[in-house]
């Protein structure tokens, strides 16, 4: 006998956290449960702002009419709404099995301050050294000695870095101007550096820096090939789709000797858990993009290996719909 049950929760963010245009107060978002006879499966369902298409209140609406299909016939197609069509296929491979237990808990750790800081985190990582640095916030030259620095000081860094198409190709130049030319083969991509995907290409072309596409892999006319300067697609799950639909983007990519990447959208720790199962499962060979556990001030039911970040448990979220 089929039920479902879908949560949800308000989890506060650490302070000063802000996307594109709106500082982000709390976290927040859906958990849901399928059971079929003693089987049970779980997703997150957590939108996030500014970012992906839908709105929380889209989601929820969603997912209800999603899960009434579910537990009347069992056969249901997949979501037009990325965070939905993404939760539940996820709870639909753990009810499966489909989804296996073991997971990539390694993280590239992310540079959100003082360089110093990752490079002390970087001398005590073992095995490959990856880091990732956003850039584009502030001015690109000190984004250019910023990587540079980090580069001198790491010799075997590989450096990942994200500008989120916040530069022009005039400012993506001037970056560049600051990254020694013997360092930038160890910089392993350069995510979407310029407004368009012609001026990242050529930017790659003329600087020698190899560059990954994030965004484009959530637009309608993306395809994945192989081109000069690309080195990696980064997928972003819950802005993406369905575990089926990332798994063949990421088929495709390592048919085509890219990388893939699988990241983060500031999930709870319930979330990323997931996310690291799905990358040992599907991108074993690569340290996956999931250092975000820290943004958020509580965990969610699951928690991060290691983590001391207080656990919201099940019993203290609300149930929104059951049946």
């Amino acid at each position: 006998m089929r039920k479902a049950t879908l949560y949800s929760f308000s989890l506060p963010m650490e302070a000063g956290i802000i996307l594109r245009y709106q500082r982000l107060k709390t976290r927040d978002g859906l958990l849901v449960c399928l059971q079929d006879g003693d089987s049970e499966g779980w997703g997150e369902i957590s939108p996030l702002p500014e970012f992906s298409q839908e709105t929380l209140a889209d989601a929820t609406a969603n997912v209800i009419d999603w899960l009434n299909e579910w537990v009347s016939n069992g056969n249901i197609s997949d979501s037009l709404l990325p965070s939905v069509a993404f939760g539940c296929s996820c709870a639909l491979a753990e009810l499966t099995g489909k989804l296996p237990q073991q997971a990539n808990y390694r993280k590239a750790p992310l540079c959100s301050g003082d360089p110093d800081d990752l490079i002390l985190s970087l001398a005590a990582m073992d095995g490959d050294k990856v880091a990732k640095v956003k850039v584009g916030l502030y001015e690109a030259v000190r984004d250019g000695m910023v990587a540079n620095i980090l580069l001198e000081a790491v010799p075997e860094l590989k450096l990942r870095l994200d500008a989120n198409r916040s530069w022009t190709r005039a400012k993506a130049d001037g970056f560049a101007k600051y990254i020694n030319p013997e360092y930038r083969d160890r910089i392993a991509f350069l995510e979407e550096p310029c407004k368009t995907r012609e001026e990242s290409l050529q930017f790659s072309a003329e600087t020698g820096i190899a560059i990954a596409w994030d965004e484009s892999v959530r637009e309608a006319d993306f395809k994945v090939e192989a081109l000069p300067g690309v080195a990696a697609i980064v997928i972003k799950p819950t802005l993406t789709g369905s575990l089926s639909y990332c798994q063949s983007l990421i088929e495709e990519a390592h048919l085509l000797g890219l990388q893939a990447v699988i990241s983060s959208s500031i999930e709870t720790s319930f979330g990323l858990t997931q996310l690291a199962r799905i990358a040992d499962w599907l991108t074993p060979d690569t340290i996956p993009g999931l250092d975000t556990v820290s943004l958020i001030q509580s965990q969610l039911v699951r928690p991060w290996p290691q983590c001391e970040i207080p656990v919201q448990q099940l019993d203290e979220l609300t149930i929104v719909w059951q049946k």
